[in-house]
C-alpha cells in the first residue's frame, strides 16, 4: 500500500504541516515545575458534582504550582448540545471562584492556544489524520451501520469480544482500488486507527492518584475521524492536550478503559504523555449500600442545586475539600478564618476509590461556616441570593439593609457563635418574625402553664416592660413577675420538687417568647425585643392576650 498515496487521497485540502503547529503553539514559558490542566466539558448544560471536583483538583493543581487552568469546550458531538450551555458552565464555575486564565468564554475565546473550541480545530486534527494515514497507522472504513450491527451481531453469536478488529476490522488492510472505488462513488467513510495492540499484552502505567497500573493492550480500530470529518473524543483530546501544552489530565475513573487507546494515541502522534489523574466516582448510601452519585436520581448531582438551595461558595469550597484531603479538617481547625486557598492542597491525599457524598456532614460544614461570616457579610451574600431566587424575601431586606444586619449580628462572634442555618433558603423562616409581613405564632406555649396564667403573665409583662433594659434589668424583671405568679427563679429547687411550684423562670421566660416571635426557640430575647421596638412588641403581646 501507498501510504501517502492514500494520505493525499483522503486529506486532498490539508495545507499545514508539523511544524507549522508546533511553531504556532510553542512549549509554555513557565517557572519549573508549573502544571497545566484543563476542564474539558461536553456543552450539554448540565454540571455534575463529580465535574467539579474535577476542575478544583485542575485548578489546585495548576495554580498551587505557578501554572495555568484553562476551559475547552468538547463539542464534536454535535447531538448532545444543549443551547446556552457554554454560558451554563462558565456562570456556574465562576459563582464557585473557578477562574479560567484563559479558555473558551461566553463571548468568544481567550488566549493564544485557541480556538477553545474543539469544532473550530479541524483544520488541525486533519494534519495529524493525515499524518498517521502516511505512517500506515490510520486507514478509511466504509462499513454502514447495518454492516457494524450485523459484525456486533455475529460476535454475539460468537460469544466473542465486541469491537471493529482481528478479522471483524474488514476495511483494514483493503487494496487501494477498492478504497478509491468507494470515494469515487461518493461513499461515506470514517478514519480508524490502526491498532498494533493484543489483549494478551499488558502494559504498566504509573496514575499519579490511582498509582502503578497494569492494563490489557487497547487492540480495537477505534474510530478516529467520523464521517462528517470531525474528531472524536479519543483523538481530539490527544492532539488538543498536546498543542495546548497540557501537563496534568484530571478526569473521571470511568475513562481508565479507554487509557491503553490513549497512551497508543499519544505515542503514534509522537507526543509527550501527560499525567493522569483518575479520580473515583463519588458515592452515596443507598439503604447500607454504597453508590454513585446519579444525575438521574439525585438532585446533589447537579451543581445547581446547591446555589438554588443556598449554600454558600465557601462552604461547597470547604466541604469539597475535607473529602478530597483527609488533612482538610485539621487544618480548619487551626485555621478557622483562614482563606481556604491558603491550604496545601495535595492529589496524593486524594482516596484511590472515591469519596461518599454526605449532605449531613456539608450542612454542618456550611454551619460552621457561615457562623463565621460577619453580619454584614451574611447580608450582602443573602441579598445575592434572594434577589435571584426569593424576590419577596430580597425586597424586605433590601428596604432596610441596616435592619437586617442587625438581626443576622444577634448571637455572631465571640468563641461559641450561633450556628442556625446551612443555606440561605433557610433564613427566611429563621428571621421571619422580624418582619410583620412574615410573622407568624408557630410554636405552642408550654404544655403546663393554663391558658389564664398565659394572659396573667403577659399582661403583668407590659406593666413592667422597658424597651430600654439591658439584658440584667429584662431578666430581673422577668424573674420578680416569675415569683409574684408563683414560678421558682430557684432552678435546682425545682428540678428536685418540681411539683412545689407552677413552673420555673424559663418557662415564664418562654411564654413571653412564644408571644414576641411565635418560636419556644430564638436567639436572645432582650436583644430581639430591642430590635422589633416597642410598638411591636406592645402590639404583638396585646394580640396574645386576647
Amino acid at each position: 500500500m501507498d501510504y501517502k498515496k492514500l494520505a493525499n487521497l483522503l486529506f486532498p485540502n490539508v495545507k499545514y504541516t508539523r511544524d507549522y503547529w508546533e511553531e504556532k503553539y510553542p512549549t509554555r514559558d513557565l517557572p519549573e515545575g508549573a502544571a497545566v490542566s484543563r476542564m474539558a466539558p461536553s456543552p450539554t448544560g448540565f454540571v455534575h458534582l463529580g465535574n467539579f471536583v474535577q476542575v478544583l483538583t485542575s485548578e489546585r493543581i495548576a495554580h498551587q504550582s505557578g501554572g495555568v487552568l484553562y476551559l475547552r469546550i468538547e463539542d464534536t458531538d454535535a447531538k448532545r448540545e444543549v443551547k446556552g450551555a457554554v454560558q451554563t458552565v462558565i456562570n456556574s464555575l465562576k459563582h464557585y471562584s473557578i477562574n479560567f486564565d484563559e479558555g473558551a468564554t461566553i463571548d468568544g475565546d481567550n488566549g493564544e492556544y485557541g480556538p477553545y473550541r474543539q469544532r473550530q480545530r479541524v483544520d488541525i486534527y486533519h494534519t495529524f489524520a493525515k499524518e498517521l494515514v502516511e505512517k500506515g497507522l490510520a486507514y478509511p472504513c466504509f462499513c454502514t451501520e447495518e454492516e457494524l450491527a450485523e459484525i456486533h451481531n455475529m460476535q454475539e453469536k460468537e460469544k466473542a469480544n465486541f469491537g471493529y478488529f482481528g478479522k471483524w476490522a474488514v476495511w483494514r488492510d483493503r487494496s487501494m482500488q477498492e478504497i478509491e472505488e468507494q470515494i469515487n462513488n461518493g461513499k461515506p467513510w470514517v478514519l480508524r486507527f490502526r491498532s498494533t495492540g493484543s489483549i494478551e499484552n499488558k502494559i504498566k502505567f504509573t496514575d499519579l492518584i490511582k498509582g502503578n497500573l497494569e492494563l490489557t493492550e487497547n487492540d480495537i480500530d477505534h474510530v478516529l475521524l467520523k464521517s462528517d470529518g470531525v474528531p472524536t473524543y479519543h483523538f481530539a483530546h490527544a492532539v488538543d492536550d498536546h498543542f495546548m501544552r497540557t501537563t496534568h489530565i484530571v478526569r473521571g475513573d470511568e475513562w481508565l478503559s479507554t487509557l491503553p487507546f490513549h497512551i497508543q494515541l499519544f505515542k503514534s502522534l509522537d507526543f509527550k504523555i501527560p499525567k493522569y489523574l483518575h479520580i473515583g466516582p463519588l458515592m452515596v448510601m443507598d439503604g447500607d449500600s454504597k453508590r454513585k452519585l446519579s444525575k438521574r436520581k439525585d438532585p446533589q448531582a447537579a451543581l445547581t442545586f446547591y446555589e438554588e438551595a443556598g449554600y454558600p461558595k465557601e462552604s461547597i469550597y470547604d466541604y469539597l475539600m475535607t473529602i478530597l484531603n483527609s488533612n482538610f479538617e485539621d487544618w480548619r481547625r487551626a485555621n478557622k478564618t483562614a482563606d481556604a486557598h491558603e491550604f496545601k492542597f495535595t492529589y496524593k491525599k486524594m482516596n484511590p476509590a472515591g469519596s461518599l457524598f454526605d449532605e449531613a456532614k456539608l450542612n454542618d460544614v456550611s454551619k460552621n461556616v457561615i457562623s463565621l461570616f460577619s453580619a454584614e457579610k451574611v447580608v450582602e451574600d443573602l441579598l445575592e441570593w434572594a434577589e435571584k431566587f426569593d424576590k419577596e424575601f430580597f425586597e424586605l431586606l433590601n428596604k432596610d439593609k441596616e435592619y437586617a444586619v442587625k438581626i443576622f449580628a444577634i448571637g455572631r462572634g465571640g468563641k461559641k457563635p450561633r450556628k442556625d442555618f446551612a443555606v440561605w433558603s433557610e433564613t427566611k423562616d429563621y428571621c421571619s418574625y422580624f418582619y410583620d409581613e412574615l410573622f407568624k405564632i408557630t410554636d405552642n406555649y408550654p404544655e403546663k402553664i393554663s391558658s389564664q396564667d398565659i394572659k396573667n403573665i403577659l399582661s403583668e409583662y407590659l406593666e413592667v416592660y422597658d424597651e430600654n433594659d439591658d439584658n440584667s434589668e429584662w431578666f430581673n424583671k422577668v424573674k420578680s413577675l416569675s415569683e409574684k405568679l408563683g414560678y421558682t427563679t430557684d432552678m435546682k429547687a425545682y428540678k428536685q420538687n418540681p411539683d412545689e411550684f407552677k413552673g420555673s423562670v424559663a418557662e415564664v421566660s418562654t411564654v413571653i417568647r412564644v408571644a414576641v416571635t411565635g418560636r419556644q426557640n430564638t436567639p436572645d430575647l432582650c436583644t430581639i425585643m430591642q430590635l422589633l421596638g416597642k410598638e411591636r412588641v406592645v402590639n404583638r403581646i396585646k394580640q396574645a392576650i386576647k
